[in-house]
This record gives C-alpha cells, structure tokens and sequence, in this order.
C-alpha cells in the first residue's frame, strides 16, 4: 500500500513541470492592489485593565478552583482538573482559548497567528504523552517505540534554505559553503549531540524537557552565566555560517540573538529533544494547517462549558477561607466576583503583578522577565511561488542572512488537496536588549511598515512575489515569548515564580520555565493542580 508520503511526492513531482509553466507566464502579470490589515488581539479590554477603573462587582459565584488564562498552561491546567472536580472555571481575556497559539482561516485554508509545531516528544512527561495518544496523534506503539498518526507528521519535504541563490534541502548551510565553514559547523553539530548524550553527576539529563528535570550539575549551570556568543568563542567557532545558523536558531523559540540568548538555553535548543517514534525520524515534528492550534481544540474538546471568554481578570486576592477574584464580563457588561478555594494564574508574570493584590507581599523582580516581540504576517496567494534553483517548496523555507524565520506553508499538509491558492505564514521576530523600546516600535509600525518589511526579505528568492498576493494580514505579539536571557534560568526569580501564595494562589505559565515551548505550558499546567490536590484543597 503506497503510503500518504509517497502518494504526494509522487503528485508534487507530477505536478512540477505545469507549475514552471504557469510560474513563467504569470511573471509577466503587473502587482496589483490587494488588501492589507493589522489584526491583533483584544486591546480595549488590555487597555481597561491598565487603568484600573471598574464598579462594585454586582453578582457572584463560588467554584472549586479559578484559572485565569486560556492559553496552553491554563487548558493543560484544566484538562487535568477536571478528572477531580466539576466545579472549576477558567476565564480568558481573549474571543477565544489558545494564547499564542491561535490561528486564523480563509476559503483556502486555515493558519497559524503563531507556534506551529510540536517535536515528536521524549518520556519525561507522562501526561503529556496521555494527552498525545487521547487526541489520536499517537496511535499505538511498536517494539516500545509510540507509532504516530501520520497524519499529523509533517510531510516531505520539510525545511529548505535559500543561500548564494539556491535552495538547498535542509536549513543547515551547505550549498556554496567552504569547505572550513562546514568543518566547523559539523564540529559544532557533534558537540551538540554529545551533550544530547550528557548526564549530570546528579543522574539527571543534562538538558531536559521539561526543563525543571534538568542536570542541576555545577558544570552545566556554569554555562547560564554567559551568552550563546560568549560560548561560541570560547569554543573557537568563528564561522560566519555557523553564527548566523545559531543566531536563527536562538530566534526560532526564544525570538533573541546570540548576544541576548544564555549559552544553556541556546544548547538546550539542540540537546534536549530525544523524541523516538517506531515509524519516524527524532527530527520529525508534528504540524497541521493551523498550527498549534489544533491541539487547542483537542485540549478544550471536553471543556466548553467550563470556559468564559472575553472576560478581564483585574483583581486576585487570598482571603481565611481562599481567593476572592474581581473580573469583568465584557459580553454582559458587568464587573462579577468569584470566590474559590484556589486559583491558579495562568498568566505571564508581566500580567500577574496588575492583578495580585500587593498586601500579598509577592516578592518578585517582575523586571527580570523578558519578553520578545513579533511580527506575524499570513499572505495569500494567487498561485505557486516563482522558484529559484533547488528543492522545491517544503513546510519549513528559510532565507539565509535573514533576521527572519522565513515562512511556513499553511497547505503542506492538505493531502490530494489541490488549489490555485495557497497561504504562507512569515515569522519576523524583533530581538534586541531594549524589549520596551522594540515592543513600542512594533506597536507604532503600520501594516504598510509590516509589508514592506515582509515583502523585502521574500523578494530575495522570489521576485515577482507581489504579482500573486490576494491578501496580506499582519498580528503583532508586544509579548510574544519569554527570552532566557543570561542567568534567567538558573537565577532565584525564576525558581521563585513556582512558589504559591498561602498555599492558595497557584501559578503555571511557559514563562516559568524560561523557555516558550508548547512542552513547558502544558507541563506548568498539569503540575499546578497537582500542587492543589497535594494539598488536599478539594474533597476528591
């Protein structure tokens, strides 16, 4: 039986001739004028929360415990509360659950606003693997090893670079490199895999996910103290190759730069993804149209009836007998109370410290927390790129020199689907040391900034691009991720974030980990409500 794989390689090697036909003849069309948009998220309530005024609650309610946040960590959070308790809600600031994992959709497809992608998981967090065989992405296992859906696999061909006018298969520099730049970047990429292979004198992984299972070993936390440049030239690596290939990837989850990224962090981006699968490689990763999204919807499947929506929390304080949380239901136009036995914030910490009440004396450097901006642009359009030389359009199209992640395909994964239309999905992240400054440019920048920034990195490998874009939108993240900024991770106001307030008041965000990945939201979740029912808050 010929396998999904093979089905649609063969009909992208079939439809391959036609397309460099087609390509020819639209290159001779003029750009024509189409609509441009900055979306975003809901800033009026933003805005009401940072002006603190709001009426006497007017009604209220009582629950076991109170989430605040819809992102992964909050629906993680829920997702595992409800095996214990009927009597939880979680309120969100947003129209909808997902955080920064939220997407949009056309006529042509769905999309990602943001993470759009999973790598096959290793062991060390059972629940997360529960969740994984629940949704079906894990169908089963063989010889030990979890057999994936290969539906949710991302399919061949997954990464290509654009470098010296070529694309070459795979995002490491290769095509046109010389021969002691490759060197070196090999000598580099073993070093990485033998830390992969490292342990700590306390037994433990040198680089885990998640990342409180790591090596506490001096020797490893030694290397939080200096940045991901710092380690690079310690270690004699100077090619300019290599350092652009590292910086990327310091880029690609924790939107800094080499200069701003701690060299554990930075390693532990190579080192701690040890995911096997009976039927695919460690570096497979998990990806649908929309991204991160769809395991949203897996996540919240059975929890709709526990959700509020576009609802702002401004107010958590402990009292004798729990919490009591102000918030303001924007459908009905109301402020309303909630009193519970614990909550758990599912909140950054730059949101968290607008809503504790500052009796609770929670001593925090809210400072330390670093928070990278994006830009996030999903265009339409009319028919297939125009190509250089090279591998074919993959997922996965980077642009070597770029201070962007270049662009993901948001109908890879459309099996026999075929479509004169097509959405790619542009990452530009603004790394940088002033995250304030660069958040206030972004926010200042209009859709047309946006375009032409977009378009002048995308015209490099395909040149007559704007010939075929039916729609350009654009979403600005102020607060896209947590950067694990020289000695955030192994620092005392990271371990700090954990601890909760009188044994009532819970915290569970990506930001406490240091690192914003879908693994460490999900596990901050789960891990908060096991705290609570250690704790015997609820009568289980």
């Amino acid at each position: 039986m010929i396998s999904r794989r093979k089905f649609v390689k063969h009909s992208m090697q079939a439809a391959a001739g036609s397309s460099l036909l087609l390509s020819a003849l639209q290159s001779c069309k003029q750009p024509a004028a189409y609509p441009a948009t900055l979306v975003g998220p809901n800033a009026r309530l933003g805005h009401m929360l940072r002006s603190g005024k709001f009426e006497e609650p007017s009604e209220g309610s009582n629950a076991d415990v109170l989430i605040i946040g819809g992102g992964i960590a909050g629906l993680s959070a829920a997702r595992y509360l409800k095996k214990y308790t009927d009597n939880f809600i979680l309120l969100e600031l947003g129209d909808e659950t997902g955080g920064n994992a939220i997407a949009g959709s056309n006529a042509i497809t769905a999309y990602p606003w943001g993470a759009h992608y999973l790598p096959l998981p290793g062991n060390n967090d059972p629940e997360l693997i529960a969740f994984l065989r629940e949704a079906n992405v894990i169908t089963g296992y063989a010889n030990s090893l979890p057999v994936y859906n290969e539906y949710h696999l991302c399919f061949d061909p997954k990464e290509r670079l654009y470098i010296n006018n070529f694309w070459q298969e795979g995002i490491t520099p290769r095509e046109g490199v010389p021969e002691k730049d490759r060197h070196e970047i090999e000598r580099f990429l073993a070093l990485m895999h033998d830390y992969k292979d490292q342990r700590g004198s306390d037994g433990r992984e040198a680089f885990a996910i998640p990342v409180a299972l790591s090596s506490q070993d001096k020797k490893y936390i030694a290397l939080d103290a200096i940045s991901m440049e710092q380690f690079l030239a310690q270690n004699g690596f100077t090619s300019p190759y290599l350092r652009w290939y590292v910086n990327y990837c310091c880029a690609d989850d924790f939107g800094s730069s080499l200069t701003d990224t701690s060299a554990w962090a930075g390693i532990h981006y190579f080192a701690s993804r040890k995911g096997k699968a009976a039927n695919a490689s460690s570096d497979t990763v998990l990806t649908w149209p929309e991204g991160n999204y769809w395991l949203v919807k897996q996540l919240r499947k059975d929890l709709e009836k526990y959700i509020k929506t576009n609802t702002l929390v401004y107010a958590v304080d402990a009292t004798n007998s729990g919490v009591t949380v102000l918030y303001f239901d924007a459908a009905a136009n109301k402020t309303k109370k909630i009193t519970a036995q614990a909550a758990v914030l599912a909140t950054p910490q730059y949101v968290n410290q607008r809503l504790l009440n500052p009796n609770l004396k929670r001593t925090l450097d809210y400072s330390a927390f670093q928070y990278a901006p994006w830009m996030v642009a999903n265009i339409t359009l009319d028919a297939s790129l125009d190509e250089r030389k090279g591998e074919k359009l993959c997922w996965d199209n980077v642009i070597y020199g770029s201070d962007s992640l270049g662009y993901v395909n948001a109908t890879h994964q459309q099996i026999g689907f075929h479509n004169s239309h097509t959405v790619i999905t542009y990452y530009k992240p603004l790394p940088g040391r002033d995250v304030k400054k660069l958040r206030e440019q972004a926010y200042r920048s209009t859709i047309e900034d946006w375009k032409n920034i977009a378009l002048q990195d995308l015209r490099k490998p395909h040149r007559q691009i704007e010939n075929h874009i039916k729609q350009f939108d654009a979403w600005v993240w102020g607060h896209g991720m947590i950067k694990p900024v020289p000695g955030f991770i192994t620092g005392e106001t990271r371990a700090q974030t954990s601890m909760a307030i009188q044994d009532k008041i819970y915290f569970a965000h990506s930001d406490m980990s240091g690192i914003s990945i879908f693994e460490e939201a999900f596990y901050q979740g789960h891990i908060a409500i096991r705290k609570i029912l250690e704790r015997n808050l609820l009568k289980v």
